[in-house]
């Protein structure tokens, strides 16, 4: 017998069991097989989403729970907010104002290269609302619907960088190639308007964010999830409209030629899902043509509503046509928008190197009356339940002077708040230490934050993944946890 070959015993079926009840048992296994995909059609396991389908890329699914909010609005303040001189008050900072840090050779956190002496906030805070939370005397509109308000002080992030610090608010990593929160929340749950794109961007008027594009590209992902940026006076979207002399007839026929011929192209290429991604691009565009303009069009709105949004005053008007933009984006179903305070370099975003009370005087000026009408306009349409607002810029600032007057980057420890979508309003969540250097009591890292805005739109963070490069991607990495105290 040849030692290499297996005993023929071997090949056998097992003791006790012939070779007709192996292959009965055999084909009832395929039998099952085959029933559990027939189930799976007819929705009997749900509505997991996989990383190939693209046919529809934009269809409504089904949440992984109950959504508490169908819709995000995503306020970025980009260039790092002082939370200091904010939502975040710090008494013993002001009285030590101009001194060094105290135990800085003790407290490991304090172990930074020059820190530098102590900068008080010159700022008044009032307990603000029924809640009597301290805001700030540059948001004074603000304080007024405070009670909507989680304030989150707690936050902390991994970058001293605008470009990673960016990229890891708006992707949960600190470098490019990854999909934005907007292209999860789209790619989760599609979006309710077929002729409007599930995710929106209104950047400021100065100009865009350090990193650019990457914040809010899809990554690995189709582009059918990327955010598609709009523009809130003149046509929407650069070359939106048909070219001069083109019919609607003549264009749906060129669409439907190039269509046929991308399709007959894909059915040779199934694992390239880019191509599908294009066609479901060349389509919304088309349906857009006729609902993008009216979307924006905010001639339409009362003139108390453009008041209420600060468009009757030229500090307000820019950031108040965009957050007005947003509402009426989300009121025709678009799952996320995102609006940026800040743009360009320096000064002319929330950046305070120089001088931390001009810097924010001017963008407080400029966002305060708008956030506070945007707040009040969705809850008197009954629409603030049904739409989380996020407020965050991509870090923090030092509680330690720069140049005199102003505040270096800190990822440390820094505020971010949320309203509306279930959540409960008028509280302070976590706590940064006695000068609002470092997050120290229930922090709250980039990653929660990203499963929060999930778990309020209806996903379950660790179950929506996207297959790439040999394994499951998600927008919390492997990490995260929901901020529960942030919900009623």
């Amino acid at each position: 017998m040849n030692p290499r070959l297996p005993h023929r015993s071997a090949l056998l079926p097992p003791c006790g069991q012939t070779r007709r009840e192996f292959l009965w048992e055999t084909g009832m296994g395929f039998t099952g097989t085959a029933l559990t995909g027939l189930l799976a059609a007819d929705g009997f396991w749900g509505n997991p989403v996989l990383a190939g389908e693209t046919s529809a890329p934009l269809s409504p699914r089904a949440p992984h729970h109950t959504p508490r909010a169908k819709s995000v609005i995503f306020l970025f303040m980009y260039g790092g907010v002082s939370q200091v001189d904010t939502f975040d008050p710090k008494p013993e900072l002001t009285r030590l104002n101009g001194q060094p840090i105290p135990n800085l050779d003790a407290d490991p956190l304090f172990k930074v290269r020059n820190p530098g002496t102590l900068l008080g906030s010159s700022r008044t805070f009032t307990p603000s609302g029924q809640s009597g939370l301290p805001v700030c005397d540059m948001f004074p509109h603000v304080a007024e619907v405070v009670d909507h308000l989680a304030i989150i002080r707690s936050m902390y992030a991994d970058s001293f960088a605008h470009g990673g610090g960016l990229l890891q608010m708006n992707t949960g990593f600190l470098r490019q190639g990854f999909p934005s929160v907007g292209s999860w929340v789209s790619y989760g749950l599609g979006t309710e308007n077929q002729n409007l794109p599930g995710f929106v961007v209104l950047l400021d008027h100065r100009g865009g964010p350090i990193s650019g594009p990457p914040n809010w590209g899809s990554g690995f992902m189709p582009a059918s999830f990327q955010g598609t940026q709009f523009r809130t006076s003149g046509p929407p979207i650069i070359d939106l409209a048909p070219p001069e002399g083109m019919s609607s007839r003549r264009q749906r026929d060129q669409l439907d030629v190039l269509a046929d011929l991308n399709r007959r192209h894909a059915r040779r290429r199934p694992t390239e899902t880019e191509l599908a991604a294009r066609i479901g691009t060349y389509e919304l565009a088309y349906r857009m043509q006729s609902e993008a303009p009216e979307a924006v069009d905010l001639a339409e709105e009362s003139q108390v509503t453009q008041e209420l949004y600060g468009l009757n005053d030229p500090a307000t008007e820019k950031f108040g046509r965009r957050l007005l933009t947003a509402r009426r984006l989300v009121e025709r179903g678009v799952r996320f928008v995102q609006v940026y305070s800040g743009g360009g370099h320096s000064e002319e975003t929330w950046d305070a190197h120089g001088d931390v009370n001009k810097n924010h005087e001017l963008h407080c000026r400029e966002t305060d009356r708008p956030i506070a009408g945007l707040i009040r306009d969705l809850a008197s349409r009954g629409l603030l339940d049904d739409t989380l607002i996020v407020w965050t810029g991509e870090f923090g600032r030092t509680p330690t002077a720069q140049n005199g007057k102003g505040r270096d980057h800190s990822p440390r420890g820094f505020t971010a708040w949320m309203a509306g979508g279930g959540v409960k309003g008028g509280q302070a969540i976590g706590a940064t230490d006695e000068f609002g250097f470092a997050a120290i009591e229930n922090k709250v890292h980039v990653h929660d934050l990203h499963a929060t805005i999930l778990h309020a739109v209806g996903i379950d963070h660790t179950l929506l993944t996207w297959f790439h490069s040999g394994r499951d991607y998600r927008l919390t990495d492997v990490e995260g946890r929901v901020i529960s105290e942030v919900f009623s």
